[in-house]
């Protein structure tokens, strides 16, 4: 490899890295970066190359501005089809990582370095609205449930996300991957996120968390799946009391303060939504516009507090402002992505190795995703967007070159 062209590729993995890192940080200067690392990889003259969920996705975007053309406000639906550029990532991070993978492992260290200095940020946010309650005479879990811990994010779910996401990339680290940072910043990093992620307080990240982690687990030991039980039961107990509250409230809600009965009227609603327009739905960004016209009429008004711009739950939401086809089109590509990484891990076998960490990382990443929606429209945050499409090219990358097929297939 001549001088220049290690010159290239280190330019374009630190552009790439950097715009992956920042997603934690800063999405307008993560945008840019990617905007950056495109115009590089066309100065360079490398082909952009991108895996074959390139298909269903192709569908996805067909379908999002079909949907957006005959809803009732075109303009107004011009955000989701703006957001379509995000998907950029995959490609942008298949092509920079799938000539040299070993450089995966700096992206890792970003990662954990953004996440954890988010993560810390949290924990002083905690304290201080503690000590704010604590002063003032407040419930402190009343106050805290609609005010939680952000880190360098707008929302805590967004936050609670990108925290899981990461934590699930470490741990695939340390139970898979030959290379690994020193166990003591590894072991370091997963408390501070896990940490966070329990005073978060969302509980549809604690769902998702759960999951992700108990197939990263049962990958690695199947044995140990059995010692989470008990972890889980240890943290409970050493959790702040309004933690215990939270996760309680599963069953015995604080009133309106949680949003069990919000949910309930959320998804109802957008059933009704799917089952009135179940070919291109009622447009993108329609659904806090038109909500109240679909609330069914068996429930009592004033309805639950909560937000009704959108329906906290990523499979109604797509079926509800695209149809049903847009819902099939994005878990198709979902779907064949988590089929060849399973077929990457299968053809690497037992073991470790740095494809091992990325492409379990990659499917303990998307179970995460997937788990969460059922509770949260967690894509619909750019951020979160931004950190899952990072992750599928990444994970694309890791998979072996018999077993990979993109759009490029046989070309230099």
């Amino acid at each position: 490899m001549s001088g220049g062209e290690q010159t290239r590729n280190r330019a374009l993995v630190g552009i790439t890295t950097a715009a992956a890192a920042l997603i934690h940080v800063s999405i307008s200067i993560s945008e840019f970066l990617l905007g950056v690392a495109l115009l590089l990889l066309l100065l360079f003259r490398w082909r952009l190359r991108c895996p074959r969920i390139w298909i269903p996705l192709a569908g996805f975007f067909l379908w999002t501005i079909l949907a957006d053309l005959v809803s009732p406000d075109p303009w107004l639906g011009r955000a989701q089809v703006k957001k379509l550029v995000l998907f950029f990532f995959i490609p942008v991070v298949y092509t920079v990582f799938v000539r040299q993978l070993q450089k995966a492992f700096y992206l890792l260290i970003a990662w954990t370095a953004t996440a954890t200095a988010s993560a810390l940020l949290g924990f002083e946010q905690f304290l201080q609205k503690y000590e704010t309650a604590r002063r003032t005479g407040e419930n402190f879990y009343v106050t805290y449930v609609g005010h939680r811990i952000t880190g360098f994010e707008s929302h805590w779910m967004t936050f609670g996300a990108l925290q899981l996401s990461v934590l699930c990339l470490i741990l695939a680290q340390l139970f898979f991957s030959e290379r690994r940072m020193p166990s003591w910043l590894s072991w370091t990093a997963v408390a501070i996120l896990s940490v966070s992620i329990l005073l978060g307080e969302t509980r549809s990240i604690w769902l998702a968390s759960v999951v992700a982690v108990l197939y990263l687990v049962w990958c690695w030991r199947p044995k140990m799946v059995l010692a989470l039980p008990l972890i889980g039961v240890l943290a409970f107990a050493f959790a702040p009391s309004a933690t215990r509250e939270r996760l309680t409230s599963v069953f015995s809600p604080h009133g309106e303060t949680d949003s069990n009965r919000h949910r309930v009227v959320t998804f109802s609603t957008g059933l009704r939504m799917v089952t009135a327009h179940p070919l291109f739905g009622i447009g993108p960004e329609q659904i806090g516009r038109q909500f109240d016209r679909y609330v069914p009429s068996d429930i009592r008004r004033p309805l639950p507090v909560g937000y009704y711009g959108h329906l906290h739950n990523i499979y109604l939401q797509y079926a509800a402002e695209r149809g049903l086809p847009g819902l099939l089109f994005i878990l198709s590509a979902i779907g064949l992505a988590l089929w060849d990484w399973g077929r990457g891990i299968l053809g690497e076998g037992k073991g470790r190795s740095l494809r091992l960490f990325v492409l379990h990382g990659a499917v303990a990443v998307t179970i995460a995703v997937l788990v969460g929606g059922l509770l949260e429209y967690n894509l619909g945050d750019s951020e979160v967007l931004m950190m899952f499409l990072s992750v599928v090219g990444l994970g694309y990358a890791a998979i072996p070159p018999t077993k990979r097929r993109d759009s490029t297939e046989g070309a230099p």
